[in-house]
């Protein structure tokens, strides 16, 4: 048995997506956009009728799942390994103040390497774990079920490629989600791999951003 729908959403915009700084595990709100964003965007969630919502446990994801939650009636549980990708030494700084202090790792992140010295978990484990959560979710559901897991950029891109069954380590095959957007997997029941993209990016029409392609 699976849920026939996941549905990652990612959280809305906080001062340190505003203003540059890596927010890594930082427990950073929403801040006024972000919960403009969140509200506009549960408003088109809530008509996919989810049957179970999961959060990361930082404030921001929880947030926004909220939003979604009162809007359809259906409880937030929390997961921390669902939280971001923990950057140690480099959270809540700008990359101008990475690339000063920390220069070769910064050059080997931004070229897409795994920077060493910093305390960074490497793109290997956000992902596995964010696929823990996923898989278990599912298990419990049925195919007409919709299991919404919001979360953080760089812990959902890692998840979607493990889930892909690709290595977040080396692929890069899809872009990162916008804030408050979010992407859909459909069941590939039987087959390789188990999930297949059906939607990525997915924005409301409101709270100062575009709309984007299709609810699910």
């Amino acid at each position: 048995m699976s849920a026939g729908t996941v549905l990652f959403w990612r959280h809305g915009q906080t001062e340190y997506n505003a203003t540059g700084r890596l927010q890594g595990q930082v427990d950073i709100e929403l801040n006024a956009l972000g919960r403009a964003q969140a509200a506009a965007a549960a408003e088109v969630l809530a008509h996919v009728r989810p049957t179970a919502i999961v959060s990361s446990d930082l404030s921001r994801a929880f947030a926004t799942a909220q939003e979604l939650g009162a809007r359809t009636g259906v409880e937030v549980i929390t997961d921390r390994r669902l939280r971001e990708r923990s950057f140690g030494a480099w959270e809540g700084l700008t990359h101008a103040e990475m690339a000063d202090g920390w220069p070769e790792p910064f050059a080997a992140w931004t070229d897409g390497g795994q920077p060493e010295g910093i305390g960074a978990e490497t793109r290997h484990e956000v992902g596995r774990r964010v696929a823990e959560v996923v898989t278990g979710m599912a298990e419990e559901h049925g195919e007409r079920d919709v299991v919404v897991v919001v979360a953080h950029g760089a812990a959902i891109s890692a998840g979607l490629t493990t889930l892909l069954g690709q290595d977040p380590e080396h692929w890069r095959g899809i872009t990162g989600l916008g804030n408050c957007h979010w992407s859909v997997l459909r069941a590939n029941t039987g087959l390789v791999p188990p999930w297949r993209l059906s939607a990525h990016n997915v924005g409301a029409p409101d709270a100062d951003f575009p709309p984007v392609g299709r609810i699910v």
